[in-house]
């Protein structure tokens, strides 16, 4: 794969000074095996704090801070708006109105704190995994959202010009690319169905949201990407961490 795709992913996908020019962007957009690869080197560096031995409450705490340091703040608004959305009781022209208003409403409240805490939460449970262990369910994790998210690139269609445009228009078929990047991230946690637990619901999540999206909002826009990816985040580590525990 193109290196300059990739550079445009983590310049999309993170606050790192890298991949912020028009060539990389472009590149990245039609490139949707660039989403998986990116996740690689994320979730190592939000895996940061897990793998260190200290108080779990203080690796709970610098997990979540690593996340918002390395991937910013620029998904967790589509969630915040995708929350927003849900709270209407209308139809898809209604929701999408909502979406694009500045104000924020009970529903985006609700949606960025329930994804926090479980955030918290799941830094919590992995301070008490072996570090290795939780290093590799982290990165699953992202691998498995990301995933999710090239899922909605190559299946979705936008609902009007913008973000979301930019991304869709993909064939079915450039799928799987992006599930072939996946494979690696399915043995991080050795014979232990950890790693391909917390890929598995990534990608779920982001099918998930994909065929709500559809029913609720016409179609796909950029909120529904940021969306997609900080509930697959979350959910993934969580599954991630049940399945280690039950194996």
């Amino acid at each position: 794969m193109d290196l300059t795709a990739l550079r445009g992913a983590l310049g999309f996908l993170t606050q790192l000074p890298i991949g912020h020019d028009e060539t990389a962007w472009d590149a990245f957009r039609q490139t949707p095996a660039a989403f998986p690869l990116a996740a690689y080197p994320i979730g190592v560096l939000i895996a940061l704090p897990v793998s260190l031995s200290v108080v779990p409450a203080v690796t709970a705490f610098f997990f979540v801070v690593a996340i918002v340091v390395v991937t910013g703040v620029n998904h967790a608004d589509g969630l915040a708006d995708l929350g927003d959305a849900a709270a209407v009781h209308g139809d898809s022209e209604q929701r999408r109105a909502v979406m694009k208003d500045t104000t924020v409403g009970v529903g985006a409240v609700l949606a960025l704190g329930t994804v926090l805490a479980g955030l918290v939460l799941a830094g919590l449970a992995l301070a008490a995994l072996p570090s290795l262990i939780a290093v590799g369910i982290v990165v699953a994790a992202e691998v498995g959202t990301k995933l999710g998210m090239a899922a909605i690139a190559c299946l979705g269609t936008a609902t009007h010009e913008g973000l979301g445009s930019a991304f869709t228009g993909r064939r079915p078929r450039q799928l799987v690319a992006p599930s072939v990047a996946t494979l690696p991230a399915v043995v991080l946690t050795g014979r232990s169905p950890a790693a391909l637990t917390a890929v598995l619901i990534g990608v779920c999540t982001g099918l998930t949201v994909l065929l709500v999206a559809r029913r609720s909002l016409g179609g796909v826009s950029g909120d529904v990407f940021g969306g997609a990816n900080e509930l697959g985040r979350v959910l993934a580590l969580h599954a991630g961490v049940i399945a280690w525990t039950l194996s």
